[in-house]
């Protein structure tokens, strides 16, 4: 195939617009199944998806091995394989703490949930965050300084400057690339296959540099497909550009019927939305028959969390944790995207010693997980494991209450807290979501309409990851709240 014109490009480029539950993804999987039936190849088809878990699910939905969908990725991971890299040529967290010690400057990271957003560096260091998202901008790392006044009471750009100058070496001398820099050098190559269709799936997350790749990509395809909800583009803090999939070029369709949301919700989503002040796409979508609810609450204990499965979001993760330590309080079992509410390793040993302490036998497996909690191999039938074990009282108070009650600890929790952020692309029928935003968020948001447009929009996330009803939690202290 020959490269496309952009009179070529604009004729087949598709943009499906899909406020939430609308169904962009299925749109997008329906139409490779169709190029599937006229008998294209699939590995004539790229499909890439904004997190790992999107891709593995696209990968499933079409029903094949997944070597037959060698393009069914995300960006990062197609430029992975076409550069032929492995683990050791990609940067690593240990190589960020190193250089960090080297330079005398403290690096920590956050909770894996970028396993899925593996694009966005969830390094706490304001100066590593700075660096990445210049360069995700595609821009020099002066402007990004410049654009930011908040972050400038925070970081000094002598000190900028010599962390990315040093960051660059550091990559040169221990040969590893950073997520970055595998989309340059792909972009920069003409490593690109021609492809009969291209899909992206979430495009209004896409930063200016991967925008450059997925300019080299439509050059190589006959059509391309674009999905995605420029009122959920929320990680413009990481460099996505919103306004670059609003004004992108294409043929558009607004899908219009939701197949998430009551009406309850539906009605309080309008809120967020009609505070945009910058460029957004006018949209309205349907809700389903179902009425739903929707109500304010200052205290978990208003709503009845022992029945039913339910998703609680917060805005920031100081909040998220604060949430975290009421639920112990209330001897709650509840998941994270980092794990359980209760330590397994003691919820098995717990088990085991239970086990032997009934029936006398245990395996090896078992045997060694008990020694974890009785170092000194001194074990006794006729004393409880919450008397014996070695561990926090609060942590054995915690799980024995656990125990006690009719939760099923062994399978996935009614009870799911996360940031808003992470809990893109999830929903639930009951949401809790808590509009306390933290003196940082606040100060963030008054500098500019653009990040009081992103802010209004991670709200409208929120509350559209409900499918029946939505609580909003208000705080009884005295701060500033999100307004619904």
């Amino acid at each position: 195939m020959g490269v496309a014109t952009w009179k070529d490009i604009l004729k087949n480029t598709i943009k499906i617009y899909g406020p939430p539950g609308t169904g962009k993804t299925f749109r997008l999987i329906r139409r490779v199944k169709a190029y599937r039936r006229t008998g294209t190849p699939l590995h004539k088809i790229g499909y890439f998806a904004f997190t790992k878990k999107a891709a593995a699910e696209a990968r499933k939905r079409i029903g094949v091995p997944d070597k037959e969908v060698p393009y069914f990725q995300t960006l990062h991971a197609f430029c992975y394989h076409l550069l032929g890299l492995k683990e050791e040529d990609v940067i690593q967290p240990y190589h960020y703490e190193d250089l960090g010690k080297k330079l005398n400057v403290r690096v920590s990271f956050s909770d894996k949930y970028n396993d899925e957003e593996s694009h966005f560096l969830t390094c706490n260091n304001p100066y590593f965050q700075m660096i990445q998202k210049a360069i995700n901008k595609d821009i020099p790392i002066r402007e990004e300084f410049d654009l930011n006044e908040h972050d400038r009471r925070e970081i000094d750009w002598h000190t900028l400057k010599h962390i990315s100058i040093n960051l660059e070496e550091y990559k040169k001398n221990n040969q590893i690339i950073d997520f970055n820099d595998m989309i340059k050098r792909v972009t920069e190559s003409d490593k690109i296959p021609n492809f009969k269709a291209v899909f992206i799936d979430e495009a209004q997350d896409l930063s200016p540099l991967q925008w450059k790749l997925y300019d080299k990509l439509k050059q190589k395809a006959e059509h391309v497909y674009l999905a995605g909800d420029d009122d959920q583009a929320i990680f413009a803090w990481a460099g996505a550009d919103v306004n670059r999939f609003i004004n992108e070029p294409a043929k558009e369709k607004v899908l219009r019927y939701s197949r998430r949301v009551s009406q309850a919700v539906q009605h309080q989503s309008n809120f967020p939305i009609s505070k945009i002040m910058g460029l957004r796409k006018i949209k309205e979508y349907l809700p389903r028959k179902y009425l739903g609810h929707s109500y304010y609450i200052t205290d978990l204990s208003h709503v009845d969390l022992h029945k039913g499965k339910w998703l609680i979001l917060t805005r920031t993760k100081s909040n998220l944790i604060q949430i975290m330590k009421d639920l112990k309080n209330k001897n709650l079992y509840y998941q994270t995207n980092k794990g359980k509410s209760y330590k397994v390793s003691l919820y098995k040993a717990a088990e085991a010693y239970t086990k032997w302490s009934m029936e006398g036998v245990i395996d090896e497996k078992e045997i060694a997980e008990v020694k974890d909690y009785i170092p000194n191999g001194n074990w006794d039938a006729k004393v409880p494991w919450y008397d014996k074990f070695s561990e926090d009282q609060k942590e054995i108070l915690y799980l024995r209450n656990l125990i006690a009650s009719d939760e099923k600890l062994n399978e996935p929790a009614r009870i799911w807290l996360s940031t808003i952020h992470a809990a893109k692309g999830g929903e639930e029928d009951n949401v809790i979501l808590s509009l306390h935003q933290g003196s940082k968020v606040q100060k963030g948001i008054s500098l500019s309409v653009d990040k009081q447009d992103e802010e209004h929009r991670v709200w409208y996330v929120g509350i559209t990851r409900a499918r029946n009803n939505l609580y909003k939690l208000k705080s009884k202290k005295k701060i500033k709240e999100y307004t619904l």
